[in-house]
């Protein structure tokens, strides 16, 4: 009998603890998930599509809105317990201020805007409608001012320089976290916005605060030169003291030396020849409407939307502006050199785009394109059979080429980037045009005023290639070849404004007339 009651109890025991066990494993196997921690008050998830179909103009951005919310679980985020945050009420000043920011444009809804903070719902508890249409604002704020047109018509646009990526729907979290950045954040947005940006702002005020009549001359009118005297010279004073390029206007109407200092920092801002003769084309120029200019400079901070905001930390990089004529090198963020250059002409538009530079080509050869043989060379042939030999060329594999040499159409050296558009950088046996105030002559390549200076502060942290082994490379009958040890980054831009490291504005001529096309997509008229 105690045998069997001492079974029976180990029987017991082993079953309990078989249960335990079970019961153990099946906990550990079903345990649910740790809850989210809800940091604040929720609103109806059902609520968001119905707010979009009762206000059509704010659809576009549903997608994002919905995203914003999935992400945070439906919390509410401009409202705390007193009410709309701080950043709502940035939010708000920014909307109100959008001309500022270089943009124009109707807000939708706006009656609805200005009921949410200038009644008491700003100091009240949340409200679901006010909040979508917070974030609303938020994605059509971030949309004109951050991120401009879409990638389709920029490139419609003809603008291949790769384009800034950024979630707003994440950015969001960097502005809550710092509001400030709602004003100023070069770590997102290209630098040169912000200098745009201001220069618009003393354009305003000299539009608001100046009449602009125009700066009249006779019919006899040539130029004025140092010395002359006329009621003219008194007015093209104040609108060079207005636009800030004279410190004082002394009112007199003769042509002298602080005339002269205006004069030629004026040309120099607009991509002028150094002269101090005053022309027609001088006092045309002076006569632009300042709110054409504003528009010029709108124009151009929408293209900075457009330029990823880390170009600026390049280690190396070159940069060229067409309707500047002009190459900047820079290293570590510093100006190591510039260049003239000649761009594309008009029918042979230099495309606007980026690549790495890998190769340094010394004494080129000259594969011509086919357009040109046909278009130039085979009619030079039909005139004279000797065409090829004076031109110091030849045919190879069915092709035309031009030797190594002086007259070479591509100089002593190129500079290779591999892109689609087969463009690259290269020396010039003509380098008058240099010279010239419009300097669109190419068939789309981009000719360079310094090209030996250029391939010596490429080359400068490779001593093999000293200044002798260069030059003597550039002066060779048969191609020399160099591979870059680091690849360097070229931006071809087009940019017809441009705040310069003083802070002052410079304007070019739109030579490809784009500034028209882009200001058309941007402004509600």
């Amino acid at each position: 009998m105690k045998k069997f009651l001492l079974s029976l109890i180990i029987i017991s025991f082993g079953f309990s603890f078989f249960i335990i066990s079970c019961e153990q494993k099946n906990t550990k196997r079903s345990e649910p998930k740790a809850a989210k921690i809800n940091l604040g008050p929720t609103f109806d998830s059902t609520l968001v599509r119905p707010f979009f179909k009762k206000y059509p103009e704010l659809q576009e951005y549903q997608k994002e809105v919905t995203q914003l919310y999935l992400k945070r679980d439906y919390q509410y985020i401009w409202y705390d317990k007193k009410g709309i945050l701080e950043v709502g009420h940035l939010l708000y000043n920014k909307i109100n201020h959008l001309e500022e920011e270089g943009v124009k444009t109707t807000i939708p809804y706006k009656k609805k805007l200005n009921a949410i903070f200038q009644n008491s719902a700003a100091f009240s508890k949340p409200d679901a409608t006010d909040e979508l249409f917070m974030s609303s604002y938020y994605f059509l704020y971030v949309h004109k001012v951050l991120k401009g047109l879409d990638t389709k018509k920029t490139i419609e646009l003809g603008w291949f320089l790769p384009r800034k990526k950024l979630s707003y729907v994440n950015y969001l979290d960097s502005i809550i976290a710092n509001p400030s950045l709602i004003e100023k954040n070069e770590k997102e947005v290209f630098g040169q916005y912000y200098s745009l940006k201001d220069v618009l702002q003393k354009y305003k005020k000299i539009a608001k605060d100046n009449p602009w009549d125009p700066i009249e001359t006779d019919t006899s009118f040539v130029a004025f030169k140092p010395g002359d005297s006329s009621q003219t010279i008194a007015q093209i004073r104040h609108r060079l003291f207005i636009l800030g390029d004279l410190t004082n206007d002394s009112k007199s109407s003769t042509y002298d030396d602080s005339l002269i200092t205006g004069i030629l920092k004026y040309k120099k801002r607009m991509g002028s020849l150094k002269s101090n003769h005053i022309t027609k084309k001088t006092i045309a120029s002076l006569n632009i409407p300042i709110v054409d200019r504003i528009k010029t400079i709108m124009v151009n901070m929408e293209r900075c939307r457009w330029i990823t905001a880390d170009i600026a930390a390049s280690k190396e990089l070159i940069v060229v502006n067409i309707p500047s004529y002009e190459l900047t090198y820079f290293k570590d963020g510093k100006t190591v050199l510039t260049s003239n250059v000649v761009v594309g002409k008009d029918l042979n538009k230099t495309a606007i785009f980026s690549a790495n530079m890998r190769y340094i080509v010394f004494s080129p050869y000259w594969n011509v394109p086919r357009s040109i043989v046909k278009k130039e060379i085979e009619p030079g042939i039909a005139e004279n059979k000797n065409y090829l030999a004076q031109h110091n060329m030849e045919r190879i594999n069915g092709a035309i080429r031009q030797k190594p040499g002086p007259k070479n159409s591509l100089g002593l050296v190129k500079f290779l980037f591999p892109n689609p558009y087969s463009i690259y950088l290269h020396d010039t046996p003509s380098k008058e045009l240099f010279n010239r105030e419009k300097r669109a002559f190419s068939h789309g390549c981009i000719r360079i005023a310094k090209p030996k200076e250029l391939a010596m502060e490429i080359l400068k942290d490779e001593p093999i290639w000293t200044p002798e082994k260069i030059d003597s490379a550039m002066n060779k009958d048969k191609e020399v070849w160099h591979t870059l040890k680091n690849k360097i980054p070229v931006f071809i831009g087009y940019f017809t404004a441009w705040v310069d490291a003083d802070g002052v504005i410079h304007f070019y001529d739109d030579v490809y007339q784009r500034d028209e096309q882009l200001a058309t997509l941007l402004f509600d008229e």
